[in-house]
């Protein structure tokens, strides 16, 4: 599974919100903090806000902060919003322009594990919260890969 750069700056930023909640911040000072470009964190956040995961503010004292408690809003929901689909295998795609199909599409093997994972992998990004990743970061509790794949 690979998260693409803005799936990253969002997860950053979101974070980086629920971390201030319920505070409102500005985009300069999220940008500053996670070294993102000004310019595409403003594409990202008002995909968020569009999306009802961020509401903004206007003025001196404007800026951005979450919609909702962080217990609320899910690092699936975040990604999905900026990212669509998280790991989908080429074998599950249909592409219209060259009309190819598997043609073993319904019974293929490799199909059901790569679903499997498209499963697991909703599942864990639907079921942690940003309330979850905030308390790991104040806690210093960020988990290793190693220790994450011995609970699956």
């Amino acid at each position: 599974m690979k998260i693409s750069a803005k799936g990253e700056y969002a997860a950053k930023a979101v974070l980086y919100l629920s971390l201030r909640y319920p505070n409102v911040v500005t985009i300069q000072e999220v940008a500053a903090q996670h070294r993102i470009p000004t310019k595409y964190l403003e594409h990202i956040l008002l995909s968020l806000k569009q999306a009802g995961v961020l509401e903004s503010r206007r003025g001196v004292k404007g800026g951005y902060r979450l919609a909702k408690s962080p217990a609320h809003v899910t690092m699936g929901e975040v990604l999905s919003v900026v990212d669509g689909k998280f790991s989908q295998s080429s074998c599950s795609e249909v592409r219209p322009k060259g009309g190819y199909a598997c043609p073993e599409s319904d019974s293929c093997g490799l199909k059901q594990v790569w679903q499997d994972v498209q499963n697991a992998v909703d599942k864990i990004l639907f079921e942690t919260t940003f309330d979850d990743l905030r308390k790991r970061t104040l806690g210093g509790l960020a988990r290793s890969p190693q220790s994450a794949a011995n609970e699956l």
